[in-house]
C-alpha cells in the first residue's frame, strides 16, 4: 500500500509562521498524470479544500468530472456555455435548494475544466429512503453482486461504520437505523463508482472525482469498488485534512486550516424553558 504523504496547504490563517510549500507541486502533478482516475476528497464546507481541487482539476485537464453533488440528470444539463453564466448554472442545478454548502465554493471547480464532460453520482433522497427499506443491493439493481453489495461487511468494519454514523448524528438516531445508514453509504460509493467507470468508457479519461473524504477513502470508499470491478486501474486517491486531522486511508493527504463552524450537535440540544 502506498504511504500517504502529508502536504501542507499554501494558505494558513494568520498564524505568523512561514508560508509552507505549495501543495500542488510538480511531484504531485506527475503522480496525477500517471492515473486514469483521480479522486479528490474534501470536507464539504472548507473553502481551502475546494480551492485546491479547482487548481488540480485545472492543471490535470480531465476529460470527465464525476460529482457527488450532482445527480446524473443534473450533470446532463451542464455545458460550457452554462458554466460561463454562474447565476444561471446555480439556478439550473437548484443549488440554493440543495443541502450542499454555498455555490461560490464549488463554482471554481466547474470553471477549472469547462469543456470536461460531467457525470453525477448523487443518490437522490427518495432513493436513499428506499435503500433504507430494501437494502443497498436491491436499490442499486443490476450488477449489485459484481460491486460487492450483496456481501456483508466484516463485523469490525460494520461496527466502526455504525459508530461513525452515531457520532455524526450526535447520538440522536435510533440504534436500529444505523445498519441502514451504513447501507446507504455503501450504495452511494457504488453509484459513484459506476459513474466513474461510465465516464472512463465514454471519454477515455482521465477522470476527476469531486467527493467527500468519506467516499474517497481508499480503505472503505470508491477505490474499494474500483479495485473490485476493474482491478489494476491506475487510481490516485487524494484526501484533505484540517489541521492534520482526517479519517481514513489515502495515497496523498493535503492539509489545510480548519474553518470556523457551529457545532452540529447544537441542533440536537435542548435549552431550558
Amino acid at each position: 500500500m502506498r504511504i500517504a504523504k502529508i502536504l501542507m496547504a499554501a494558505i494558513w490563517a494568520m498564524s505568523g509562521t512561514s508560508v509552507p510549500a505549495d501543495p500542488v507541486s510538480p511531484k504531485l502533478m506527475s503522480e496525477i498524470a500517471t492515473a486514469r482516475v483521480v479522486i479528490l476528497g474534501e470536507t464539504h464546507d472548507n473553502g481551502h479544500h475546494h480551492a485546491l481541487q479547482a487548481r488540480i482539476v485545472a492543471q490535470m485537464a480531465p476529460k470527465a468530472v464525476v460529482w457527488e453533488m450532482l445527480t446524473s440528470e443534473d450533470a446532463g444539463r451542464v455545458n460550457a456555455a452554462l458554466i460561463r453564466d454562474p447565476e444561471e448554472l446555480a439556478r439550473v442545478l437548484q443549488w440554493a435548494e440543495s443541502h450542499w454548502p454555498d455555490f461560490s465554493m464549488y463554482l471554481p471547480i466547474f470553471q477549472a475544466a469547462p469543456e470536461a464532460r460531467l457525470y453525477g453520482g448523487e443518490v437522490p433522497r427518495a432513493a436513499a429512503r428506499n435503500a433504507m427499506r430494501v437494502g443497498p443491493a436491491v436499490a442499486f439493481g443490476a450488477d449489485a453482486a459484481r460491486y460487492g453489495l450483496t456481501i456483508a461487511l466484516p463485523p469490525e468494519e460494520q461496527a466502526a461504520r455504525e459508530l461513525m454514523q452515531m457520532q455524526a448524528h450526535c447520538g440522536a438516531i435510533p440504534q436500529d437505523m444505523l445498519a441502514g445508514m451504513v447501507g446507504i453509504q455503501r450504495l452511494r460509493d457504488a453509484v459513484l463508482t459506476r459513474e466513474v467507470l461510465r465516464a472512463l468508457e465514454e471519454t477515455g479519461g482521465p477522470v476527476a472525482v469531486i467527493t467527500g473524504n468519506g467516499h474517497a477513502r481508499r480503505d472503505w470508499g470508491i477505490p474499494v469498488y474500483l479495485d473490485r470491478v476493474q482491478p489494476g486501474l491506475p487510481v490516485l486517491v487524494i484526501g484533505q485534512s484540517e489541521q492534520g486531522e482526517v479519517q481514513g486511508q489515502y495515497d496523498v493527504i493535503l492539509d489545510s486550516p480548519a474553518v470556523d463552524r457551529q457545532d452540529p450537535c447544537d441542533a440536537f440540544s435542548t435549552s431550558d424553558q
